[in-house]
């Protein structure tokens, strides 16, 4: 990075969204973390709400003015998935910063951007849903990322929901009871099995983010040595390798050259739960992937983004 400037980047995501600035050298000045900005579910006020602390909090830890920022990124959850929508996102940060220099997009971006600090190559997002995006000599690409009604295999939603459809299965004797009954109930305080339909489908019935959390309980039943559960992660393996393929297809990798994969979000938290199958469905492809842990966190990714697109660290990708 060369020349002054600050850049700020936001991760929006399904469950949280995540602020960061840096400078010119790329030093961390400031963080922040607040709630969803997925509209479908806070709709634009609660995005615009969102947003508008954060950046606050983030101008007052690093004690500079949204004058000094000299481009932002935005990563926002479904941003491109309604054309409709889309002016309405973009418009959203202006007032907020007070100047039009800033970007927004999918946050699968961000995703990107930080875990593979920019660099070409592939990366998988697992968080509350799940999408694939890379980059490769200027071309931009992705897969997956349908929404949770029909798509977003092998994410934390995804994972919770199959393990509520297991427990359903167990509960009735459509499948043998194993640990993820015992701690479904223990962990929701459910004094019948059926109380899950209200955890699920009542008055108060929990929001996507929440249901997400669920797939903690998964993990820890795969853990345990619950095989439906061991099964779920070996099958959200598979699908998030299918969605890398997909991008790898793309993005016009040559038949023999090495793309660079790495996975960003909650689900990949599970540590060898879900990297190991997924890597191991990469070899099956017999394309060469080299698997990478993460470089940076997403929210730092989004603000290195912004400064690339400021053209203080390489160049934006063609459309």
């Amino acid at each position: 990075m060369t020349g002054p400037g600050y850049f700020l980047g936001v991760d929006g995501g399904g469950t949280k969204t995540r602020f960061a600035l840096i400078d010119h050298r790329g030093c961390l000045l400031a963080e922040a973390q607040l709630g969803t900005t997925y509209h479908p579910q806070v709709g634009l006020d609660g995005v615009r709400e969102v947003l508008a602390r954060g950046i606050d909090e983030i101008l007052r830890t690093a004690s500079i003015v949204a004058a000094d920022v000299s481009h932002a990124f935005f990563g926002l959850p479904a941003f491109g998935e309604d054309s409709s929508m889309v002016p309405r996102l973009r418009a959203l940060p202006e007032p907020i910063l007070g100047h039009d220099r800033y970007t927004c997009d999918n946050d699968m971006v961000c995703g990107w951007a930080g875990s593979l600090a920019c660099a070409d190559g592939i990366n998988i997002v697992a968080g509350t849903g799940s999408i694939g995006y890379g980059q490769r000599q200027g071309l931009a690409a992705r897969a997956g990322g349908w929404g949770e009604a029909f798509s977003d295999e092998g994410s934390a939603y995804w994972i919770a929901i199959q393990g509520l459809n297991k427990y359903s299965r167990m509960s009735d004797g459509r499948l043998p009871k194993g640990p993820l009954h015992a701690l479904f109930n223990e962990a929701l305080g459910l004094q019948t099995d059926f109380d899950i339909c209200t955890y699920v489908y009542g008055e108060h019935a929990s929001s996507r983010g929440e249901l997400a959390q669920l797939s903690q309980l998964v993990a820890s039943a795969a853990q345990a040595g619950d095989a439906e559960a061991i099964g779920i992660f070996a099958q959200a393996g598979e699908e998030l390798a299918r969605i890398a393929l997909a991008v790898r297809v793309a993005l016009r990798f040559e038949p023999e050259e090495v793309a660079l994969v790495s996975g960003s979000g909650g689900a990949f938290n599970t540590g060898h739960l879900l990297s190991k199958p997924f890597r191991e469905a990469l070899q099956a492809t017999r394309h060469p992937f080299d698997f990478l842990k993460p470089v940076h966190e997403p929210h730092i990714g989004a603000a290195l983004y912004a400064a690339r697109l400021a053209g203080s660290l390489g160049v934006a990708p063609r459309a």
